[in-house]
C-alpha cells in the first residue's frame, strides 16, 4: 500500500519543485540581469562597489533578524495548525509572528540609520586613498543607507507573505514576485545612466543621482512586498499583525524557535557582508562578487534549493511521523537535487568563458574582468551543488525541530567563509584576489553541509540517505552531455562571436546538452524515492 502512494507523492513533489524552479527562473534571470546592467552602467568603479553594497545591505540585515529561517519556522507551524485546528488557528499564529517580526524589522531599520556613518566607514575602509576621495565616498554611502533603510521592513512583509503561500502549497507568486523588484531596479539604473552618464567614479556622482537610485530601489522592493501580500490574500492568509496574538503560546513557540535560530541566517549574512566589503578593495570587485552570488543563487534556486523549498511542507508532515518517513522524503529530495544540480555544475564549468563574455557588458567588458569572472563561474558551479545539499539538510532539521544543529551548521560555514575571505586579502589585487575571495562560498557551504548531514544521519537513524539510482542517472547523464558542451566551447573559440552570437551559442548548446542529459537519465527518474 505504501508503494502505491509513493508514486503520486513523488510526482506531486516533482511538480511543486518544477513550479518553484520555473517561476524562480524568471526571478533569478532578472536578478542576474540586474547585476549585469549595474556592471554595464557603473563599470569597474568604486562607486559601483558602494552602490551594490548599499543595495544588498537591507536584505542582509533582514536575513539577520529572520531571513530564510522565517519560512523554515513558520511553514511547519502553519501546516500543523491547519491540520489540527483549521485555518483560523493558523491565521492567529501568523498574526502573532508577523507582529514580532515587524517590530524587529522597524527596530533594525532605525538601528541602520543610527549606525550609517560607522557602516560607511567600514565599507570604504579598503578603498585606495590615492584613487578615491574618502570623505565623499562615505558621504555617498551614508546617503544611500538613508534611502534603503525602509527596505528591511518591506523585505519582512514580503517574507511573511511567502511563508503563508508556501504553507498552503502555493509557490508561483512567492517564487516569481522578486522579478518585479529586479525589473524596477533595472529601469532605475538604466535611466540613471541615460540622465547622468555611465561609468562615473566617486567625486563625479551628483547627489540627485544618489536620490534617484535610493528611491528607485526602495520603491522596487515595495512592489515586491505588495505582490507577496496579494499572494497571501489569495490563500486566505493575509493577516494583520496583532499584539494580542503575539502573546498567545501558539505564536510564542515559532517566535522562540526563530530566536534560537537567528544564527542560521545571521552568520551567512555576516559572511556575505565581509566578502563584499573585501571585494570592495578591487575596483568593480563588488559587482563581480555580486555576479557570482547572482549566478550561484540562480543555479541553486533552480536546482537543490528549489527542491528544498517545495519539500518543506512534506518534510514537516514526515517529521511528525517517524524517522523512516523522513528518510524516505529525504531520499526523494536528494534524488531531485542531484538530477538538477549535477548538469548545471558540468555545463557552467565547461561554458564558463562564453557565459562570462555575455555577462561582462558595457563598462565592465574588459579582458581581465572576463577572465576573473570565468574563473568565478567555475567556483560557483560547484558551490550551487554543495549549497543545495546544505539547504536541504537545514530544511529537514527544521522540520524535525532540530534548530540547534541547523544553526551550528551555519556557524561553521560562516567561520570557514570568513577565514577564506581573510586569506584572500593576502593575495595581490593583480593576482586574482577576487577569484580567491569567491572561494569562500563553496568552502563555507561544504563545511556547513558536513555538519548538517551528520545531524540528519542521527535524525533518520540507519536508513539510507542517498538515492542510488538518481546518483547514477546524474553521473551517466553528465558524461553523455559532455561532448555537446565541448563542441559548443570549440564553436565559441573558433568563431569568437559578438555578444548576441555568444548568447545564442550558450543558449543553443545548453539546451542541446540538457536534452541529451534528460534523455540519458530518463529511465532512472521514475525510481526516485521508491528504492530502499
Amino acid at each position: 500500500m505504501m508503494s502505491n502512494q509513493a508514486g503520486p507523492s513523488t510526482k506531486s513533489a516533482a511538480r511543486d519543485a518544477a513550479t518553484v524552479a520555473g517561476w524562480t527562473l524568471m526571478s533569478r534571470v532578472t536578478g542576474l540581469l540586474r547585476v549585469v546592467v549595474a556592471g554595464a552602467v557603473m563599470g569597474p568603479t568604486f562607486f559601483g562597489n558602494t552602490f551594490q553594497i548599499a543595495y544588498v545591505l537591507p536584505g542582509l540585515v533582514y536575513s539577520t533578524i529572520a531571513g530564510p529561517v522565517l519560512g523554515m519556522v513558520l511553514v511547519p507551524a502553519v501546516v500543523s495548525a491547519v491540520e489540527r485546528s483549521g485555518r483560523e488557528h493558523a491565521r492567529a499564529i501568523s498574526s502573532g509572528v508577523a507582529f514580532r517580526v515587524l517590530v524587529l524589522a522597524v527596530g533594525a531599520s532605525i538601528l541602520l540609520l543610527v549606525l550609517a556613518p560607522m557602516i560607511a566607514w567600514v565599507v570604504t575602509l579598503g578603498y585606495p586613498a590615492a584613487l578615491v576621495e574618502m570623505d565623499e565616498a562615505r558621504r555617498l554611502a551614508i546617503l544611500l543607507f538613508l534611502f534603503v533603510a525602509p527596505q528591511i521592513v518591506l523585505y519582512s512583509v514580503a517574507a511573511l507573505g511567502v511563508a503563508a503561500q508556501q504553507a498552503h502549497g502555493r509557490f508561483a507568486i512567492s517564487a516569481g514576485a522578486p522579478a518585479i523588484e529586479n525589473l524596477g531596479l533595472i529601469a532605475t539604473m538604466v535611466l540613471a545612466g541615460l540622465v547622468w552618464g555611465a561609468g562615473l567614479e566617486i567625486g563625479e556622482v551628483p547627489t540627485s543621482m544618489i536620490v534617484w537610485l535610493g528611491l528607485g530601489s526602495t520603491l522596487s522592493v515595495g512592489l515586491h512586498a505588495l505582490l507577496q501580500c496579494f499572494g497571501a490574500a489569495r490563500c486566505g492568509m493575509l493577516v494583520r499583525p496583532s499584539l494580542r496574538a503575539a502573546r498567545s503560546p501558539d505564536s510564542a513557540d515559532p517566535v522562540q524557535r526563530l530566536i534560537r535560530s537567528v544564527g542560521v541566517a545571521a552568520w551567512p549574512s555576516l559572511s556575505m557582508f565581509v566578502v563584499l566589503t573585501c571585494a570592495g578593495t578591487v575596483a568593480g570587485g563588488v559587482i563581480i562578487a555580486q555576479m557570482a552570488y547572482a549566478v550561484y543563487n540562480a543555479a541553486a534556486y533552480l536546482t537543490g534549493r528549489a527542491v528544498s523549498i517545495a519539500a518543506l511542507p512534506r518534510l514537516a508532515r514526515a517529521a511528525a511521523g517517524n524517522g523512516v518517513d523522513l528518510a524516505t522524503r529525504w531520499r526523494q529530495c536528494t534524488g531531485f537535487a542531484l538530477l538538477t544540480s549535477v548538469p548545471v555544475l558540468v555545463a557552467l564549468s565547461v561554458l564558463a568563458v562564453p557565459v562570462a563574455d555575455v555577462l561582462a557588458r558595457g563598462r565592465l567588458a574588459e579582458p581581465g574582468v572576463v577572465r576573473d569572472l570565468a574563473a568565478v563561474l567555475v567556483v560557483v558551479a560547484f558551490a550551487q551543488l554543495i549549497g543545495g545539499v546544505h539547504d536541504l539538510g537545514r530544511q529537514a532539521l527544521f522540520a524535525a525541530r532540530n534548530e540547534i544543529r541547523a544553526r551550528r551548521g551555519s556557524e561553521v560555514a560562516s567561520v570557514a567563509a570568513l577565514a577564506t575571505a581573510a586569506l584572500a586579502l593576502l593575495v595581490p589585487v593583480e593576482g586574482h584576489r577576487i577569484v580567491v575571495l569567491v572561494l569562500a562560498i563553496p568552502i563555507g557551504e561544504l563545511s556547513g553541509a558536513l555538519v548538517v548531514l551528520a545531524a540528519v544521519r542521527v535524525t533518520v537513524g540507519s536508513a539510507r540517505l542517498l538515492d542510488g539510482p538518481a546518483a547514477v542517472a546524474s553521473a551517466v547523464g553528465s558524461v553523455a552531455m559532455l561532448p555537446v558542451l565541448l563542441a559548443g566551447l570549440s564553436w565559441y573559440v573558433i568563431a569568437l562571436p559578438g555578444t548576441a552570437s555568444t548568447l545564442g551559442i550558450v543558449v543553443i548548446v545548453s539546451a542541446a546538452a540538457v536534452a541529451v542529459y534528460a534523455l540519458t537519465a530518463h529511465r532512472r527518474i521514475p525510481q526516485l524515492g521508491r528504492s530502499g
